[in-house]
């Protein structure tokens, strides 16, 4: 990919801007362009489409998105450090980027749509990718501005996504997932692709919304999977007990004696639409 965008090798960037990876901010480069290039492709078709990206780094990802044909990349990145690599991207591929300098999880995305269709590809840092993944699931309007995410996290995370009920990962993040997306782990990716390399193995996932996911309210899906897996080897009528216990799994239809791994995603809604 050096030679497709005439931009330098990764490693040489990192090194000539002193980007050392930092634990604090959950940075791990992904130096392998052919895998940065492999992550976009994953998303799809990328003509025309503007890419929300998020803790771009040195920007190999963002190199392969632009190279792909994406008509804008919007990048949130924290780390002032690695603004300049990123403002070489931006020179290289004139009015294609723009970088903010700011906190993901305080940034309304949102706010910043354009017109058109628009996707989010990110190899999102570890320690807040699950909170941003949530905040991406959970608008009050559904459809969402995104017409696909396409995110890296660690693998245990990505089983955590696609976890359905009597699996060892199905949790909160499973039922929110399962709610409102289609998702699929698409490949895992070795620690010694990175700069450092991480402790564990990372997977791509690809998930897309669900046009008419069953109606139920944000808010009270997330107390009742919140109240019933925050005790899950407890029965539904002991961890549910705050919020109406018995009487509530009797109006859902729902034996107070399972615990929160048995239920189902349409009994979770079932529960939060009895609230």
């Amino acid at each position: 990919m050096a030679a497709l965008d005439g931009l330098p090798p990764l490693r040489d960037v990192i090194q000539r801007h002193g980007l050392d990876a930092r634990k604090a901010l959950g940075q791990n480069f992904l130096l392998d362009l052919n895998l940065t290039q492999k992550v976009a492709r994953t998303a799809g078709s990328l003509e025309g489409v503007t890419v929300f990206e998020v803790g771009p780094g040195p920007g190999g990802l963002t190199r392969a998105i632009l190279a792909l044909g994406a008509a804008k990349v919007i990048a949130v990145e924290r780390d002032a450090r690695c603004l300049p690599a990123l403002a070489e991207i931006a020179d290289h591929y004139p009015g294609r980027l723009e970088v903010i300098e700011g906190d993901a999880l305080k940034t309304d995305f949102a706010a910043m749509v354009p017109e058109g269709r628009v996707k989010i590809i990110a190899n999102l840092p570890y320690n807040v990718g699950t909170q941003l993944l949530v905040n991406w699931l959970l608008p009050g309007h559904w459809p969402p501005f995104w017409e696909s995410l396409t995110l890296m996290f660690q693998k245990e995370v990505g089983q955590r996504i696609v976890a359905d009920e009597d699996d060892d990962h199905y949790g909160r993040l499973g039922v929110l997932c399962g709610w409102r997306t289609q998702a699929h782990m698409a490949f895992d990716i070795s620690p010694q692709a990175f700069s450092p390399p991480p402790k564990v193995t990372s997977t791509v996932m690809h998930l897309t919304p669900r046009e008419n996911p069953i109606p139920c309210s944000v808010d009270k899906l997330e107390k009742v999977t919140l109240a019933a897996f925050g005790q899950r080897r407890k029965m539904l009528r002991q961890s549910l007990k705050s919020l109406g216990g018995e009487t509530l799994l009797q109006k859902a239809d729902i034996d107070p004696q399972r615990r929160a791994e048995t239920l189902s995603v349409d009994e979770f809604c079932r529960l939060a639409n009895c609230l």
